[in-house]
């Protein structure tokens, strides 16, 4: 069974930190370049950050540009997404997304920054 399941959400406070983990299994992980989306209420699914299959080559939405980092691990199937400085407008469902030969998507872990 091909899936992505993603683990890391929570509550944190403005200015915290939190990562994220989607752990791939089913699929040859390596072959794939791994991003992460998130929705917040109301609006679109944006991108967040992508890697390439070798975690060669990373991008960034201008709004996470130097607080959020993706990495990944394809010993372990995993990709990574580390949130520092979390401000409320970073509250979204986030969703970590492969793509290949198909594209594929993890169910998604929400992330509430309050006070």
């Amino acid at each position: 069974q091909v899936q992505l399941v993603e683990s890391g959400g929570g509550l944190v406070q403005p200015g915290g930190s939190v990562r994220l983990s989607c752990v791939g299994s089913g699929l040859t992980f390596s072959s794939y370049a791994m991003s992460w989306y998130r929705q917040a209420p109301g609006k679109e699914r944006e991108l967040v950050a992508d890697i390439s299959s070798i975690g060669g080559s990373t991008k960034y939405a201008d709004s996470v540009k130097g607080r959020f980092t993706i990495s990944r691990d394809n010993a372990k199937n995993t990709v990574y997404l580390q949130m520092n400085s979390l401000k409320p407008e970073d509250t979204a469902v986030y969703y970590c997304n492969a793509r290949s030969w198909r594209i594929l998507w993890g169910q998604g872990t929400q992330v509430t920054v309050s006070s």
